[in-house]
């Protein structure tokens, strides 16, 4: 089969021949693909920088996808474990990480949005109790995920969501999609930290897909401008576009009612994720989650590699 593969860390993917998988285990199945998201977790494992590889090569990238069966289902799949990715002319499904989707569902759009979505989506179903009227910080709202994130929020009932980010151009997207307030992370630290206390010192929860130095500013902010410190603030540690790694003041720790948490493969169970996507699919389906999916054939991969994206836009791969 044809298949974007990586043989080298240091190099993009090339559209290359691959031996044909085939569906051995009980609950396996081996569709066409359809449509394959380049999300930022495809770049990290394609370049071993993931948390998650284990330095296997050559490997095929995409952690889901869309596909139909011999007999003409259409299956949404995350894929398993392995080196054998999602950007392949076939792919081999784990039934129990599938939902099957309905006809007329578009599958570009389902491949676009479904992983950025996922996080937030995720984060606030399985690793916080979030309740209607509460309120969000969306740290990294500018990203693709983090515009989802603000409309996710929105959809669960949140009566004030505040997305912060250094893009101007973008800020303004995330206003159009429903934050309530935007907060640039662009100037002097002090400049940050004052505009981040006065917009977002007292809401519940923080979606991260920063980390870094933005959080280093916005933790202390928060909670030293809190009206309540002893009322819990959720943390949640989604990505880390803007650094691995963070200086954590110990007293923080001890002057506020601090929770931080991670959400993503490991934190939450791959049942759980499951149980979440049939919702979700949904929501994108009916087009209640705004999504811009810029589809490239396969054969393109390179060029999809190096391809820039407008604000809110998603390549997907399209054997």
């Amino acid at each position: 089969m044809h298949a974007a593969v990586v043989r080298s860390f240091d190099s993009p993917p090339t559209f290359d021949t691959f031996p044909t998988p085939t569906a051995s285990g009980e609950h396996d199945v081996l569709v066409n693909v359809v449509a394959a998201g380049l999300h930022p977790r495809v770049r990290s494992a394609a370049d071993g920088s993931h948390y998650s590889s284990d330095g296997s090569l050559p490997m095929i990238p995409g952690v889901d996808a869309v596909g139909r069966t011999a007999e003409g289902e259409l299956l949404y799949f995350v894929a398993q474990d392995t080196a054998l990715g999602t950007m392949a002319e076939y792919a081999v499904v784990d039934r129990r990480r599938a939902i099957a989707l309905s006809a007329g569902t578009d599958p570009i759009a389902v491949a676009a949005a479904m992983n950025p979505a996922m996080s937030s989506w995720v984060a606030l179903r399985r690793r916080v109790a979030f309740q209607p009227g509460g309120s969000v910080l969306v740290m990294g709202a500018t990203g693709n995920a983090g515009q989802l994130a603000v409309q996710i929020a929105k959809h669960f009932g949140a009566a004030r969501v505040i997305g912060a980010g250094r893009d101007a151009e973008r800020l303004e997207l995330v206003k159009s999609l429903g934050a309530d307030e935007v907060v640039s992370l662009d100037g002097s630290d002090t400049e940050v930290t004052d505009r981040l206390a006065r917009a977002a010192a007292d809401v519940d929860v923080v979606i991260d897909y920063l980390w870094g130095h933005p959080t280093e500013l916005a933790m202390p902010a928060l909670l030293t401008a809190r009206t309540d410190r002893s009322k819990a603030l959720a943390w949640i540690q989604i990505g880390s576009m803007a650094g691995a790694d963070i200086t954590l003041p110990s007293f923080l720790l001890r002057a506020g009612n601090l929770n931080i948490m991670g959400s993503g493969q490991g934190s939450v169970t791959t049942a759980g994720i499951l149980a979440e996507l049939p919702s979700l699919v949904t929501e994108i389906a009916s087009g209640t989650l705004a999504v811009n999916p810029l589809p490239m054939p396969l054969d393109q991969v390179e060029q999809a590699w190096k391809t820039p994206t407008a604000p809110g836009q998603r390549i997907v791969l399209v054997p």
